[in-house]
């Protein structure tokens, strides 16, 4: 996979590496979902973020990391399970949301953010 590249999904992925740079110093807020291949309701959360994704683009970043490859960011921020997502706002994160969710209500979520 290509590191940090928007996919067809409009969902970059990220790793230790680039962290930092995509995410703590983006100028517009990021959703980053911590994901693992072998999580089942991380692939159903897939075409809900990449949908919001691309009706959002202008106002919200979304970004994936893989927990087994980035494990230095995954320990950082204390995910213990997949998927969670950290929104982050000015480098800092703001809010936290455990587990898979429809779309109506993650946007319900993420009003704050996107209103």
């Amino acid at each position: 996979m290509t590191t940090c590249a928007e996919g067809t999904e409009g969902v970059a992925e990220v790793t230790d590496t680039d962290f930092g740079a995509e995410v703590l110093e983006s100028g517009r807020p990021v959703l980053v979902k911590f994901t693992a291949g072998w999580c089942g309701p991380c692939r159903q959360l897939k075409p809900v973020l990449r949908a919001i994704a691309a009706e959002e683009a202008d106002r919200l970043r979304i970004v994936e990391i893989d927990v087994d490859r980035n494990p230095e960011t995954t320990l950082r921020y204390g995910v213990l399970a997949t998927p969670t997502m950290l929104l982050f706002r000015a480098g800092e994160p703001v809010k936290s949301l455990v587990g898979a969710r429809p779309k109506r209500r993650l946007l319900e979520e993420l009003a704050d953010v996107l209103g």
